[in-house]
Order: C-alpha cells, then structure tokens, then sequence
C-alpha cells in the first residue's frame, strides 16, 4: 500500500450574522504537511443552503472569492495568511476560516474530492432538482472548464460597463485572452423565450466596439446554448431558431453545449495549461 500524505485542511464558511454565529460551509482548503505552495482549494458548486441561510447573499462575490483564492495559492504563498487577508479584505466576517485539521491522503486531489462530500456537499436532499435553462447551461459550461484545468485562469462575471457605459448591468460569464483577441463566454438559454438573446444580440458591437477601445484586442462573443432538440414544440422551435439568427446577425458565434469539451480543450491548448 503506498505511504498515505500528512495534510491539513481548513473549511471556509459563510458567516452572514456574526452575533447568531450561525454557518454554512462553502469550501476547503486543503495542503500537504511542509508543501503549502501546492495547497489546493474546492468551493461548493451548489449555493441553496447560502440562499436560504441569506436571502441577500452576494453568490457573485463568494464565488469571485475562490478564483482569488486560487490565485494566490497559484503565486506559491508559503502559508494561509495570505488566503486569510483575502477573506479579511473582501468580506470582512461575512466569510471565515477554520483552525487547521489534520488528515491522511492518497492524493491531494482525491482527498479534496472526499473533504468536499463530507464537509460541503452534506445535508443535500435526496433528490435533487435538476437544473435547467441557464442554470443548467453555466453549471456544464463550468465543469468542462475545470476539467480543462483553465477555469481559475479565467476571468468571471466580465462587467459589461467596462467596455460599453456606466450603468449597464449585464455581466458576461467567463472569458480569457489567449493573443491578440479576447474570447467570452456567455449561457444563453432559448428553452422558453429569446429575450437573453436579443439582449446579448444587442449588446454585442457596444461590447466589441468597447472591448477594441480598452484592450485594444479583438472580441471573439460566444453564446453557449442547448441544443434543439431539448427544446419541445414547434413554436419553441421556432423561437430556438429566431434567438440563434438573431445573435448570429449581432456577429455571436453560437455553440451549444456538446461543442463545450472542444471549446475547453481549446482553451487549454491557448492557455498552455
């Protein structure tokens, strides 16, 4: 039997009322005895128990919050301090980290994988709602990234008023610059209606024109939709095919998400992962 690794592993929780001390928690992290440059850190992918704990949860903070993470422990930190300074300088006490806990490990990937289900995945229902419509889109468009190793490296929820004018709230999903061109990435669903469409569709030369102005790079604008036939109906059909004309016109590459491995892959390949 191969000589299990001494780790140590910290939880991190959400912490919305500090007076009730109430928690959820929403990640580990997880490093070898002597080895914390290769620390490794895993937030949760299901943010319900957040909701219902706080109903006003900043989900778009905490999960910008663990790229940060990631990043830091990318840059080799020594120790936690400096993960410990990034929960102190965005959430304040909103976001907490344990005391360390020791364990024994195959492996630092698959004892994070064991932490998660213990510490991060419990209490979950036994059956589950399936995700649908842009729910479902994100969450696969976010999988295959992370199976590429590249979603860290990427950027997140890209404020569209960056490139377009103050006040405009659409944020673009995931996105990274490879060369001279930016890609983005956007989860279109056209399961009920096109009206995500149309928004991206007009969107779309404000956001090129602006991304050329700023980063003096080209934009590549995917939509990520779902295929056809898992939209039901003839007039669904029919508004299938309206919202992908309507953002190809608008000069929005659309994919669904069956071509996401290839879309992945590439990105691993032009991001030298």
């Amino acid at each position: 039997m191969a000589e299990r690794l001494q780790c140590e592993f910290f939880l991190i929780r959400y912490v919305p009322d500090a007076v009730k001390n109430e928690f959820v928690n929403i990640g580990v992290l997880l490093r070898e005895m002597g080895q914390a440059d290769k620390a490794q850190v895993r937030f949760t992918r299901d943010w319900s128990r957040v909701r219902c704990m706080d109903g006003d949860a900043d989900i778009d903070m905490l999960e910008a919050l663990e790229a940060e993470i990631q990043q830091r422990l990318a840059l080799g930190a020594r120790d936690v301090k400096p993960v410990m300074q990034v929960l102190e300088d965005t959430l304040s006490n909103s976001v907490q980290i344990t005391e360390a806990k020791g364990c024994l490990a195959e492996s630092i990937p698959a004892e994070l994988e064991n932490l998660t289900s213990i510490y991060i995945d419990t209490l979950k229902a036994k059956t589950v709602r399936q995700r649908t419509g842009r729910a479902a889109i994100v969450a696969t468009m976010r999988a295959e990234f992370e199976k590429a190793r590249v979603w860290a490296m990427m950027r997140k929820r890209i404020d569209a008023s960056l490139y377009t004018r103050a006040g405009d709230p659409m944020r673009i999903d995931c996105g990274y610059r490879p060369n001279g061109v930016i890609r983005m990435f956007q989860a279109v669903s056209l399961e009920n209606d096109v009206e995500m469409a149309k928004g991206l569709a007009y969107s779309a030369p404000r956001l090129m024109e602006g991304v050329q102005r700023v980063e003096s790079a080209a934009l590549e604008l995917t939509a990520i939709v779902e295929p056809l036939r898992e939209v039901e109906g003839d007039e669904s059909a029919e508004r299938y095919r309206f919202g992908v004309e309507t953002m190809e016109q608008a000069k929005i590459r659309v994919l669904t998400v069956n071509d996401l491995v290839r879309v992945a892959e590439t990105a691993r390949v032009e991001l030298k992962v």
